[in-house]
């Protein structure tokens, strides 16, 4: 990684490009960060210049910012961080299961984006994870995203497997909201409960026979969740 961070922004809005340079220029002031507003030339830069982090928008003139990530994955891990008006829970989860490392909705608040900006910096900036996790018949594969029940491999978004790789570690006991909100996006913020909601949903449905009477993943109402460990 370079002394100072490279960012790229895919967005069309100059005024919102422009927020967000200034948000940046908080935390990061001498920063390089590039902007375009078409999702093909956003293509072009990342595999040209190789920024250490992406924000993206989904409503680009060109293409779908959905589109602009399947492509970017099938031969980048960079970072990308959706930046967004769709708030709607399918957008989120389409976005995550496509490869996004975070979603944010619009109007952002500064202080939460530099927050979840840098956690994912720090986070490229750490030797990854890679010894396996084991609670019962259950193993999570945090480098790679990967759990198995048994010998059933599931595929995780980046944020169900911090989320698992949290409760795994505490096996039996609950795990605040707070705690898995630092553990994934580096503080708690207004709308945590709510996306932690949303992510541990998507997670009962990869994992627990039967989603909507988990056995696994359970939820103690206001405070957090916690995985049953086998006896």
């Amino acid at each position: 990684m370079r002394n100072l961070p490279l960012f790229l922004l895919v967005e069309d809005s100059e005024e919102i490009a422009e927020a967000i340079r200034l948000t940046l220029s908080v935390r990061w002031p001498e920063a390089k960060v590039i902007t375009t507003g078409n999702g093909a030339e956003s293509l072009k830069l990342i595999q040209k210049e190789k920024p250490e982090l992406v924000i993206l928008d989904l409503g680009l003139p060109d293409m779908s910012g959905f589109e602009v990530l399947k492509r970017l994955r099938g031969f980048s891990r960079v970072p990308v961080i959706i930046l967004t008006v769709r708030g709607d829970e399918t957008d989120i989860v389409r976005g995550l299961e496509l490869g996004a490392n975070d979603y944010i909705t619009k109007p952002f608040r500064q202080m939460e984006l530099l927050s979840r900006v840098n956690n994912q910096i720090r986070r490229e900036a750490r030797a990854p994870e890679d010894s396996p996790l084991f609670c019962g018949h259950l193993r999570l594969h945090p480098s790679t995203h990967e759990a198995y029940i048994g010998t059933v491999q599931v595929k995780l978004t980046p944020i169900e497997s911090k989320l698992l790789a949290a409760m795994m570690r505490n096996a039996g006991q609950i795990v605040t909201q707070a705690s898995l909100a630092s553990e994934v996006w580096g503080g708690y913020y207004p709308d945590a409960a709510q996306s932690l909601k949303v992510h541990i949903r998507r997670l009962r449905q990869k994992l627990e026979a039967n989603p909507s009477s988990p056995e696994l993943i359970l939820t103690r109402a206001g405070v957090g969740y916690y995985l049953n460990k086998p006896e």
